[in-house]
Protein backbone atom coordinates (compact mmCIF):
# COMPACT_ATOMS: atom_id res chain seq x y z
CA UNK A 1 0.00 0.00 0.00
CA UNK A 2 1.31 3.35 -0.88
CA UNK A 3 1.78 6.72 1.25
CA UNK A 4 -1.29 8.57 -0.51
CA UNK A 5 -3.69 4.78 0.12
CA UNK A 6 -2.78 4.49 3.61
CA UNK A 7 -5.79 5.38 5.82
CA UNK A 8 -4.83 8.11 8.09
CA UNK A 9 -5.37 8.05 12.04
CA UNK A 10 -5.87 11.94 13.07
CA UNK A 11 -5.49 13.27 16.41
CA UNK A 12 -8.83 15.25 17.30
CA UNK A 13 -8.62 18.01 19.51
CA UNK A 14 -10.59 17.93 23.20
CA UNK A 15 -11.61 20.63 25.46
CA UNK A 16 -8.15 19.44 27.00
CA UNK A 17 -5.73 21.04 24.26
CA UNK A 18 -5.53 24.30 25.38
CA UNK A 19 -2.49 26.33 27.12
CA UNK A 20 -3.25 26.70 31.25
CA UNK A 21 -1.30 26.43 33.79
CA UNK A 22 -3.57 23.63 35.25
CA UNK A 23 -2.81 21.18 38.41
CA UNK A 24 -0.71 18.91 36.77
CA UNK A 25 1.18 21.23 34.79
CA UNK A 26 2.22 22.99 37.98
CA UNK A 27 3.31 20.01 39.86
CA UNK A 28 5.89 18.85 37.26
CA UNK A 29 7.19 22.33 37.16
CA UNK A 30 7.83 21.82 40.64
CA UNK A 31 9.58 19.07 40.01
CA UNK A 32 11.37 20.35 37.59
CA UNK A 33 12.32 23.10 39.30
CA UNK A 34 13.87 20.52 42.19
CA UNK A 35 14.95 18.44 39.51
CA UNK A 36 17.66 20.46 37.51
CA UNK A 37 20.76 20.67 38.25
CA UNK A 38 22.37 23.82 39.11
CA UNK A 39 24.76 23.19 35.97
CA UNK A 40 24.49 21.18 32.89
CA UNK A 41 26.14 17.45 33.46
CA UNK A 42 29.65 16.73 31.46
CA UNK A 43 28.91 13.99 29.06
CA UNK A 44 29.41 13.94 25.34
CA UNK A 45 26.39 13.76 22.94
CA UNK A 46 25.70 12.32 19.13
CA UNK A 47 23.73 13.37 16.72
CA UNK A 48 22.92 12.17 12.91
CA UNK A 49 22.10 11.13 10.10
CA UNK A 50 20.52 13.79 8.48
CA UNK A 51 21.91 17.45 6.79
CA UNK A 52 19.60 20.14 5.65
CA UNK A 53 20.47 23.46 4.57
CA UNK A 54 17.50 25.74 5.27
CA UNK A 55 16.71 29.24 3.24
CA UNK A 56 13.86 30.55 5.88
CA UNK A 57 12.04 33.01 4.11
CA UNK A 58 8.68 34.93 4.08
CA UNK A 59 5.72 35.76 1.25
CA UNK A 60 4.77 38.70 0.15
CA UNK A 61 1.00 39.58 0.44
CA UNK A 62 1.41 43.31 -1.03
CA UNK A 63 4.45 45.70 -2.31
CA UNK A 64 4.53 49.16 -1.50
CA UNK A 65 8.15 49.98 -2.53
CA UNK A 66 11.51 48.61 -3.34
CA UNK A 67 12.33 48.60 0.08
CA UNK A 68 8.94 47.84 2.38
CA UNK A 69 6.23 45.58 1.73
CA UNK A 70 3.40 43.54 4.08
CA UNK A 71 4.05 39.72 4.54
CA UNK A 72 1.29 37.08 3.95
CA UNK A 73 0.63 36.62 7.24
CA UNK A 74 -1.22 33.25 7.35
CA UNK A 75 -0.67 29.60 5.92
CA UNK A 76 -4.47 29.69 5.20
CA UNK A 77 -4.56 33.01 3.52
CA UNK A 78 -1.89 31.52 0.94
CA UNK A 79 -4.35 28.07 0.35
CA UNK A 80 -6.96 30.96 -0.18
CA UNK A 81 -4.75 32.16 -3.05
CA UNK A 82 -4.32 28.92 -4.60
CA UNK A 83 -7.79 27.49 -3.99
CA UNK A 84 -9.26 30.94 -6.24
CA UNK A 85 -6.50 30.09 -8.24
CA UNK A 86 -7.18 26.98 -9.37
CA UNK A 87 -11.44 27.92 -9.27
CA UNK A 88 -10.24 30.67 -12.19
CA UNK A 89 -8.48 28.19 -13.83
CA UNK A 90 -5.27 30.58 -13.45
CA UNK A 91 -1.78 30.58 -12.74
CA UNK A 92 -0.94 31.74 -9.64
CA UNK A 93 2.46 34.03 -8.62
CA UNK A 94 3.86 35.00 -5.34
CA UNK A 95 6.93 36.78 -4.18
CA UNK A 96 9.27 35.72 -1.52
CA UNK A 97 12.12 37.17 0.65
CA UNK A 98 14.99 35.48 1.71
CA UNK A 99 15.29 36.15 5.27
CA UNK A 100 18.39 34.11 6.17
CA UNK A 101 20.36 30.47 5.80
CA UNK A 102 21.14 28.00 8.11
CA UNK A 103 22.28 24.66 8.73
CA UNK A 104 19.39 22.62 9.67
CA UNK A 105 17.91 18.98 10.21
CA UNK A 106 17.67 16.92 13.60
CA UNK A 107 21.70 17.02 13.75
CA UNK A 108 22.38 20.51 13.33
CA UNK A 109 19.25 21.78 15.25
CA UNK A 110 19.96 19.83 17.92
CA UNK A 111 24.26 20.32 18.42
CA UNK A 112 23.23 24.14 18.04
CA UNK A 113 20.69 23.69 21.17
CA UNK A 114 23.36 21.43 22.94
CA UNK A 115 26.33 23.33 22.07
CA UNK A 116 24.50 26.57 23.47
CA UNK A 117 23.96 24.36 26.77
CA UNK A 118 27.38 24.02 27.17
CA UNK A 119 28.06 20.51 25.49
CA UNK A 120 30.38 19.38 22.56
CA UNK A 121 28.35 17.30 20.15
CA UNK A 122 29.77 15.37 17.65
CA UNK A 123 27.62 15.72 14.62
CA UNK A 124 27.30 12.58 11.44
CA UNK A 125 25.48 13.54 8.44
CA UNK A 126 24.75 14.92 4.79
CA UNK A 127 26.58 17.97 5.80
CA UNK A 128 28.36 18.24 1.42
CA UNK A 129 31.57 16.66 0.59
CA UNK A 130 33.20 18.88 1.73
CA UNK A 131 31.04 20.13 4.42
CA UNK A 132 28.65 23.35 2.92
CA UNK A 133 29.95 26.77 4.77
CA UNK A 134 26.12 26.51 6.96
CA UNK A 135 27.91 23.80 8.70
CA UNK A 136 31.69 24.43 8.50
CA UNK A 137 30.79 28.16 10.00
CA UNK A 138 29.11 26.76 13.06
CA UNK A 139 29.86 23.31 14.00
CA UNK A 140 33.51 23.22 12.16
CA UNK A 141 35.17 23.64 16.13
CA UNK A 142 33.07 20.16 16.64
CA UNK A 143 33.98 16.66 15.18
CA UNK A 144 31.85 16.53 11.98
CA UNK A 145 32.00 13.45 9.64
CA UNK A 146 30.04 13.84 6.29
CA UNK A 147 28.43 10.86 4.53
CA UNK A 148 26.91 12.48 0.92
CA UNK A 149 24.97 15.95 0.52
CA UNK A 150 22.61 17.89 2.64
CA UNK A 151 18.96 18.42 1.21
CA UNK A 152 18.00 22.07 0.08
CA UNK A 153 14.85 23.17 2.51
CA UNK A 154 12.89 26.88 1.20
CA UNK A 155 10.87 27.32 4.89
CA UNK A 156 8.49 29.59 4.61
CA UNK A 157 7.53 31.37 8.04
CA UNK A 158 3.63 32.00 8.36
CA UNK A 159 2.25 33.41 11.79
CA UNK A 160 0.13 29.93 11.55
CA UNK A 161 2.71 26.90 10.60
CA UNK A 162 4.98 26.92 8.09
CA UNK A 163 5.47 25.27 4.78
CA UNK A 164 8.42 23.31 3.66
CA UNK A 165 9.62 22.92 -0.02
CA UNK A 166 12.54 20.48 -0.52
CA UNK A 167 15.08 19.18 -2.89
CA UNK A 168 16.22 15.94 -2.06
CA UNK A 169 20.31 15.45 -1.16
CA UNK A 170 22.06 12.23 -0.43
CA UNK A 171 19.41 11.06 2.58
CA UNK A 172 17.00 9.23 -0.12
CA UNK A 173 19.66 6.87 -0.76
CA UNK A 174 21.12 6.39 2.72
CA UNK A 175 21.64 3.24 4.35
CA UNK A 176 23.77 1.10 7.26
CA UNK A 177 26.61 0.01 4.04
CA UNK A 178 26.59 3.60 2.63
CA UNK A 179 27.61 5.07 6.48
CA UNK A 180 29.35 2.37 7.58
CA UNK A 181 31.48 2.94 4.20
CA UNK A 182 31.78 6.05 4.43
CA UNK A 183 32.59 6.53 8.35
CA UNK A 184 34.31 3.41 8.67
CA UNK A 185 32.51 1.14 11.75
CA UNK A 186 35.48 1.78 13.95
CA UNK A 187 35.18 5.42 13.50
CA UNK A 188 30.94 5.13 13.92
CA UNK A 189 32.03 3.41 17.31
CA UNK A 190 34.77 6.15 18.58
CA UNK A 191 32.21 8.85 17.72
CA UNK A 192 29.64 7.20 19.54
CA UNK A 193 31.02 5.53 22.65
CA UNK A 194 30.94 7.66 25.79
CA UNK A 195 28.39 9.92 24.62
CA UNK A 196 25.11 9.48 26.85
CA UNK A 197 23.29 9.79 23.60
CA UNK A 198 22.76 8.65 20.61
CA UNK A 199 20.05 10.89 18.74
CA UNK A 200 18.65 10.10 15.10
CA UNK A 201 16.59 11.96 12.85
CA UNK A 202 14.75 12.34 10.30
CA UNK A 203 13.33 8.77 9.91
CA UNK A 204 10.79 10.07 7.28
CA UNK A 205 13.66 11.69 4.99
CA UNK A 206 16.38 8.38 5.43
CA UNK A 207 13.33 5.16 3.61
CA UNK A 208 16.30 3.04 4.15
CA UNK A 209 16.13 4.00 7.83
CA UNK A 210 15.33 0.49 9.26
CA UNK A 211 19.02 -0.91 7.82
CA UNK A 212 20.57 1.63 10.02
CA UNK A 213 18.63 0.68 12.85
CA UNK A 214 19.30 -3.26 12.13
CA UNK A 215 23.55 -1.78 11.89
CA UNK A 216 23.52 0.09 15.11
CA UNK A 217 22.09 -2.90 16.86
CA UNK A 218 24.33 -5.50 15.52
CA UNK A 219 27.49 -4.52 14.25
CA UNK A 220 28.27 -0.83 16.32
CA UNK A 221 26.73 -1.41 19.52
CA UNK A 222 29.01 -4.84 20.19
CA UNK A 223 31.77 -2.83 19.49
CA UNK A 224 31.26 -0.28 22.63
CA UNK A 225 32.66 -0.68 25.89
CA UNK A 226 30.54 2.78 26.96
CA UNK A 227 27.68 3.01 25.47
CA UNK A 228 24.81 5.71 24.89
CA UNK A 229 22.18 5.44 27.96
CA UNK A 230 19.47 6.14 25.12
CA UNK A 231 18.97 6.92 21.54
CA UNK A 232 16.50 9.31 20.49
CA UNK A 233 14.76 9.36 17.54
CA UNK A 234 12.57 12.12 15.51
CA UNK A 235 10.60 10.59 12.91
CA UNK A 236 9.39 13.74 11.38
CA UNK A 237 6.70 13.35 8.60
CA UNK A 238 5.78 9.74 7.99
CA UNK A 239 3.74 10.56 5.36
CA UNK A 240 6.63 10.95 2.97
CA UNK A 241 6.87 7.05 3.87
CA UNK A 242 5.14 3.66 2.53
CA UNK A 243 2.84 1.97 5.22
CA UNK A 244 5.18 -1.00 4.64
CA UNK A 245 8.43 0.85 5.43
CA UNK A 246 6.93 2.35 8.47
CA UNK A 247 6.11 -1.22 9.77
CA UNK A 248 9.73 -2.70 8.75
CA UNK A 249 10.94 0.49 10.44
CA UNK A 250 9.31 -0.20 13.37
CA UNK A 251 10.17 -3.91 14.02
CA UNK A 252 13.72 -2.09 13.46
CA UNK A 253 13.39 0.02 16.34
CA UNK A 254 11.98 -2.57 18.38
CA UNK A 255 14.60 -4.68 18.47
CA UNK A 256 17.36 -1.85 18.94
CA UNK A 257 15.16 -0.98 22.11
CA UNK A 258 16.19 -4.27 22.95
CA UNK A 259 19.20 -3.59 23.47
CA UNK A 260 19.21 0.21 24.35
CA UNK A 261 16.18 2.41 25.56
CA UNK A 262 14.72 4.04 22.79
CA UNK A 263 12.91 7.72 22.82
CA UNK A 264 10.75 8.70 19.92
CA UNK A 265 9.46 12.20 20.05
CA UNK A 266 7.04 13.55 17.27
CA UNK A 267 4.20 16.26 16.94
CA UNK A 268 0.74 15.59 16.38
CA UNK A 269 0.55 14.51 12.81
CA UNK A 270 3.21 12.57 12.74
CA UNK A 271 2.18 10.55 15.68
CA UNK A 272 -1.21 9.81 14.01
CA UNK A 273 0.73 7.95 11.11
CA UNK A 274 2.30 5.70 13.76
CA UNK A 275 -0.96 5.05 15.69
CA UNK A 276 -2.93 4.30 12.64
CA UNK A 277 -0.83 1.49 11.65
CA UNK A 278 -2.25 -0.06 14.80
CA UNK A 279 -6.37 0.27 13.70
CA UNK A 280 -6.81 2.04 10.39
CA UNK A 281 -7.83 6.16 10.41
CA UNK A 282 -10.16 5.40 14.49
CA UNK A 283 -9.37 8.40 15.77
CA UNK A 284 -7.66 9.49 19.01
CA UNK A 285 -9.88 11.20 21.59
CA UNK A 286 -6.69 13.44 23.81
CA UNK A 287 -3.39 12.96 23.77
CA UNK A 288 -2.52 11.02 26.21
CA UNK A 289 -4.04 7.75 24.36
CA UNK A 290 -1.61 9.05 21.37
CA UNK A 291 1.02 8.75 22.85
CA UNK A 292 0.33 5.72 24.53
CA UNK A 293 -0.79 3.76 21.35
CA UNK A 294 2.54 4.95 19.42
CA UNK A 295 4.68 3.89 22.28
CA UNK A 296 2.61 0.49 21.90
CA UNK A 297 2.86 0.35 18.30
CA UNK A 298 6.76 1.07 17.82
CA UNK A 299 7.45 -1.03 21.05
CA UNK A 300 9.77 1.69 22.29
CA UNK A 301 10.72 2.51 26.11
CA UNK A 302 9.43 6.36 25.64
CA UNK A 303 7.03 8.10 23.47
CA UNK A 304 6.42 11.64 23.24
CA UNK A 305 3.78 13.96 21.46
CA UNK A 306 4.32 17.62 20.84
CA UNK A 307 1.85 20.37 19.12
CA UNK A 308 1.65 24.18 20.16
CA UNK A 309 -0.75 23.69 23.03
CA UNK A 310 0.35 20.80 25.13
CA UNK A 311 2.82 17.63 25.58
CA UNK A 312 2.76 14.83 26.50
CA UNK A 313 4.70 11.52 27.28
CA UNK A 314 4.12 7.59 27.64
CA UNK A 315 7.06 6.08 29.58
CA UNK A 316 6.84 2.41 31.64
CA UNK A 317 5.40 4.61 34.48
CA UNK A 318 3.00 5.96 32.98
CA UNK A 319 1.39 8.80 30.92
CA UNK A 320 2.69 12.50 31.72
CA UNK A 321 0.83 15.52 30.41
CA UNK A 322 2.03 19.24 30.27
CA UNK A 323 1.02 22.54 28.77
CA UNK A 324 2.88 24.85 26.85
CA UNK A 325 3.66 28.30 26.92
CA UNK A 326 2.29 30.29 24.32
CA UNK A 327 3.06 33.81 22.74
CA UNK A 328 0.95 35.83 20.40
CA UNK A 329 4.61 37.17 18.67
CA UNK A 330 6.99 34.35 17.82
CA UNK A 331 10.14 35.63 16.50
CA UNK A 332 10.78 32.18 14.77
CA UNK A 333 8.66 29.04 14.44
CA UNK A 334 10.76 26.84 11.93
CA UNK A 335 12.12 24.20 14.18
CA UNK A 336 10.51 24.45 17.36
CA UNK A 337 9.78 21.29 17.63
CA UNK A 338 13.26 20.14 17.35
CA UNK A 339 14.06 22.38 20.14
CA UNK A 340 11.41 20.83 22.06
CA UNK A 341 12.84 17.44 21.59
CA UNK A 342 16.51 19.10 22.70
CA UNK A 343 15.16 19.96 25.81
CA UNK A 344 13.44 16.39 26.21
CA UNK A 345 16.72 14.90 25.67
CA UNK A 346 18.86 17.24 27.86
CA UNK A 347 16.24 16.46 30.88
CA UNK A 348 16.40 12.50 29.89
CA UNK A 349 20.51 13.15 30.17
CA UNK A 350 20.66 15.14 33.71
CA UNK A 351 18.14 12.31 35.01
CA UNK A 352 15.11 14.07 35.31
CA UNK A 353 11.71 12.35 35.83
CA UNK A 354 9.27 12.26 33.00
CA UNK A 355 6.48 15.23 33.70
CA UNK A 356 9.71 17.51 34.59
CA UNK A 357 11.52 16.63 31.33
CA UNK A 358 8.45 17.96 29.51
CA UNK A 359 8.36 21.05 31.10
CA UNK A 360 12.57 21.26 29.99
CA UNK A 361 11.53 20.34 26.51
CA UNK A 362 8.64 23.10 26.59
CA UNK A 363 11.07 25.96 28.12
CA UNK A 364 13.75 25.12 25.19
CA UNK A 365 11.51 25.54 22.96
CA UNK A 366 9.40 28.45 24.36
CA UNK A 367 12.91 30.34 24.59
CA UNK A 368 13.76 29.79 21.13
CA UNK A 369 10.96 30.70 19.69
CA UNK A 370 10.86 34.17 21.69
CA UNK A 371 14.57 34.54 20.53
CA UNK A 372 14.77 33.25 17.54
CA UNK A 373 18.24 30.97 19.13
CA UNK A 374 18.59 28.44 22.05
CA UNK A 375 18.96 29.02 24.98
CA UNK A 376 22.37 28.96 27.26
CA UNK A 377 21.86 27.23 30.27
CA UNK A 378 20.89 30.07 32.86
CA UNK A 379 18.55 31.27 29.96
CA UNK A 380 16.80 27.74 30.38
CA UNK A 381 16.59 28.07 34.03
CA UNK A 382 15.39 31.89 33.60
CA UNK A 383 12.83 30.32 31.82
CA UNK A 384 11.71 27.71 33.85
CA UNK A 385 11.94 30.59 36.53
CA UNK A 386 9.41 32.20 35.09
CA UNK A 387 7.11 29.72 33.50
CA UNK A 388 4.04 30.83 35.49
CA UNK A 389 4.15 34.29 33.90
CA UNK A 390 3.19 32.84 30.00
CA UNK A 391 -0.03 31.58 31.56
CA UNK A 392 -1.48 35.06 32.54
Amino acid sequence: MSSTERRRRTVRRTSDDRSLLDDETAAHLAACRDELPERPPATAVTFGFDGFVDNVREMVDERRSAEEYAELETLGELGTRIGDSVAADSSLTVEWCHLGTRAGGHAAHLSRAFGRLGFDPTLIGTFGEPPRDAFEAEFGDYEMHSVGDPTITDAVEFRDGKLMLQEAGSQPRLDWTTLADRVGVETLADAVDGSAALGVGYWANVPEMATIWDGLRSELWPLLSDPPETVFVDPADLRHLSTDRIRAGAESLSALDDVVPVTVSANRSETAVVAGLRDGDEEVESIWTAAETARDVLGVTRYAVHSPTEVAAATPEGVHRAAVPRTDDPVLTTSAGDHFNAGLLFAEIAGLTAGASLVVGNAVAGYFVRNGEPPTYDDLLGFVAEYEQAFE
